[in-house]
């Protein structure tokens, strides 16, 4: 694809974004190509160098930067030969789209407007990606969002004129799923702000192999279950999404979300839960672990 050092050079720029997303913001590289998972898992071990038997990818890193809620987003292709020395005068106009889900044609045309002002105004940048979308696109997409919400008038609620329907309690779900691995900070801030913002409990195993399990509402743990799955993962399985059996633990002291490291911790505070059959029965762990 490209020489060892402009490989070198894209992912440090790479992992420079990465790190500045805020929570809700994520990159994700876009599918369907093997050299998608190749990106992932180099960006997941920077700054390690990558094991010697693990192939370059072939083709320039693609990728997505979305925000939760906010349907505009910005999707990058670097050129072939992005960040070596010889293409520092590569045009920076066209990596940058701007995408949307009905995003009409002039507010298309009018970002992509803002991304040629943006590329004027870091053309000396020793990172001009990672500067236009980190300290440009993202904050003026946030500040729009926010603008526009503030701009939307609230609808009248409806119980001023009909009485409240009350809503059934929603039955208590738990869900299991594994992975080849779990390392990517921005996956794991993800489900932890998604563990927030639905109300469930549970916990996520990072390393290999990645074992992710929650409880809670039946609409969050299935929104839950669905936001994970839409991120891009090697291997993801969904083990099981269901009623929980029982009478959810009540969880007065212990974090809503934590994460641990070990397959015997996982065993451990699913015997807690009193669910280690889940684990065990699917060859996580062991009941003597």
């Amino acid at each position: 694809m490209s020489q060892p050092s402009s490989l070198s050079r894209q992912l440090e720029e790479l992992n420079l974004l990465e790190c500045s997303l805020l929570q809700g913001e994520e990159i994700t590289f876009i599918p369907p190509s093997w050299d998608a998972e190749l990106w992932e898992a180099l960006l997941d071990s920077y700054p390690d160098p990558p094991p010697c038997d693990r192939p370059s990818p072939e083709s320039p890193a693609k990728f997505q930067v979305k925000c939760a809620d906010i349907p505009i987003w910005f999707e990058v292709h670097f050129p072939l030969g992005y960040g070596s020395p010889a293409e520092e005068q590569l045009s920076l106009e066209s990596v940058i789209s701007v995408r949307g889900d009905q995003i009409t044609r002039a507010d298309q045309e009018r970002w992509q407007q803002i991304v040629k002002e943006c590329v004027a105004e870091v053309h000396d940048s020793e990172y001009p990606v990672f500067e236009i979308i980190s300290t440009h696109l993202l904050p003026r997409l946030h500040e729009e969002a926010d603008t526009l919400s503030m701009s939307d008038p609230v609808p009248k609620s409806a119980s001023a004129s009909t009485p409240a329907r009350v809503q059934s309690p929603e039955l208590p779900y738990h869900a299991l799923l594994t992975s080849h691995h779990l390392i990517s900070p921005t996956k794991r801030r993800n489900m932890q702000s998604w563990s927030s913002q639905l109300s469930i409990t549970g916990f996520a195993k990072v390393g290999y192999p990645g074992v992710i399990y929650c409880e809670g509402a039946q609409s969050s743990v299935e929104e839950f279950v669905a936001n994970v799955k839409a991120m891009q993962w090697l291997a993801l399985r969904v083990r099981f999404v269901e009623p929980l059996p029982g009478d959810p633990v009540q969880e007065t002291e212990r974090k809503r979300w934590f994460e641990f490291e070990k397959v015997g911790e996982v065993v451990q505070e699913m015997k807690r839960l009193g669910r280690e059959a889940y684990v065990v029965e699917m060859g996580i762990g062991s009941a003597g672990t």
